[in-house]
């Protein structure tokens, strides 16, 4: 059976702290339950919960267990409706989807800022303009961000020489001790300088606990290798 959750502790059996679950835990702690643009989940089979979502707008974030009801999951989402399900390659459901690698590490290396400066709360518009989100809406992006924020479920971090930002990274998601880095960017002409590995280092060094991390097939491996992150299975988002 799946059931939409009433208050917030209806998840607090819920053990995994995979990457899916990260983010809809902190979801759940920014926006709580008294919002209808943020809805939450759970499937519950013979008494256990074998799946939780969170449902943001009409992107959709899945995590499940081996024990997880896959067809009444799948008969869910075909029946609600969906813009995007971002969730592990072990939900089938059918469709077209992109896929990538996860990572995680536990790791905490040193690094040096020797000439440069790290800001751990840049102006947003500053981190917006140099992320460059394409498509994306300022004013629903720095409201969602400015909020997690504010709600200590996410950070955003730069490193800056003269007050221009070289690179960047986001915790767009941190519950429990266990964040999801994002938006990990270097300007081109300091590529290759050890900036981006600082700042991942530094960032990985803020998490009390776990940092997981989505990236493409074949991009970035040796660079998050480098800094102790280690493979833990692949991402799918269903659109």
């Amino acid at each position: 059976m799946i059931e939409k959750i009433q208050n917030e502790t209806e998840f607090d059996c819920w053990q995994q702290r995979d990457i899916f679950t990260v983010r809809i835990l902190s979801l759940l702690k920014s926006y709580g339950c008294k919002y209808q643009f943020a809805t939450y989940f759970k499937q519950v089979v013979d008494d256990k919960v074998t799946a939780i979502m969170s449902k943001l707008d009409g992107d959709f974030t899945l995590s499940l267990t081996d024990d997880a009801d896959q067809e009444e999951l799948v008969h869910f989402f075909c029946v609600t409706g969906y813009t995007s399900i971002t969730c592990s390659d072990g939900f089938l459901l059918g469709s077209r989807y992109e896929e990538g690698v996860v990572m995680h590490s536990d790791a905490k290396m040193d690094y040096s800022l020797v000439g440069i400066t790290l800001d751990e709360y840049p102006k947003l518009m500053d981190l917006f303009n140099f992320v460059d989100y394409n498509s994306q809406d300022f004013k629903s992006w720095y409201v969602d961000i400015s909020h997690r924020v504010r709600h200590g479920t996410a950070k955003a971090y730069t490193l800056c020489i003269d007050d221009t930002i070289i690179a960047s990274g986001i915790l767009s998601a941190i519950i429990d001790g266990h964040a999801i880095l994002t938006a990990v960017r270097c300007e081109s002409e300091f590529r290759g300088m050890g900036y981006g590995s600082a700042l991942v280092s530094a960032i990985c060094n803020d998490v009390a606990g776990r940092v997981h991390l989505m990236r493409d097939e074949g991009m970035h491996e040796d660079f998050y290798k480098r800094l102790g992150f280690t493979d833990d299975g692949k991402w799918r988002i269903y659109r």
